[in-house]
């Protein structure tokens, strides 16, 4: 078997849930009924990771011109918040900072728009050895070609594409984890 398989895997020890730009000013922008899907299965993911006991990043985007964090995700997202002018959050010497400081190896990918931040963000964690996962229903951008071609590149690259429900019931590995009946109600809320 090779060592590749690996990267399919997920667990509360190893992961961290990033989420990528998910902000005041470019929300209007988005298709709402998108917008609002994403928004609460990112919700979704933070809330399980909360149970699980797994570290949330968030990053904003030139958050002076492009305003913070939605209100609806910002109570979720106050731990670490990392500011950055650079596209790709790698580059973004404090984002490096602040995955290196959780001693995680995967990484969950969330947030907008997937074709240049999400994207962007991809390559620079897997060329730094990181194992990835972006999830297709917890990302978005403007247009579905953007989005459509940016999940496909990800994957290329070598991103594990995956969704919430999936990320959420590997990280339980079985029904009989004391937080199955949590996480399977947030799934549930979600709809």
């Amino acid at each position: 078997m090779s060592n590749d398989f690996d990267k399919f895997k997920l667990d509360v020890d190893n992961a961290v849930l990033v989420v990528i730009d998910i902000q005041e000013r470019l929300v209007p922008a988005m298709p709402q009924d998108v917008y609002l899907r994403l928004r609460d299965t990112v919700e979704m993911l933070i809330n399980g990771a909360e149970l699980l006991g797994f570290p949330v990043v968030t990053t904003e985007q030139y958050p002076k011109g492009i305003g913070h964090t939605v209100p609806e995700l910002v109570g979720a997202c106050k731990n670490t918040v990392i500011e950055k002018v650079s596209f790709g959050c790698c580059g973004e010497p404090n984002f490096l900072a602040a995955l290196k400081e959780t001693g995680r190896s995967q990484v969950i990918i969330t947030g907008m728009e997937t074709h240049v931040c999400v994207y962007q963000t991809v390559l620079g964690l897997l060329e730094d050895g990181y194992h990835v996962h972006l999830v297709r229903d917890a990302i978005c951008s403007r247009n579905k070609t953007d989005y459509l071609t940016g999940v496909a590149n990800s994957a290329q690259a070598g991103a594990v594409i995956t969704t919430a429900e999936t990320v959420l019931f590997q990280m339980l590995q079985k029904s009989t984890h004391e937080q199955f009946r949590a996480v399977s109600k947030l799934v549930k809320a979600r709809g």
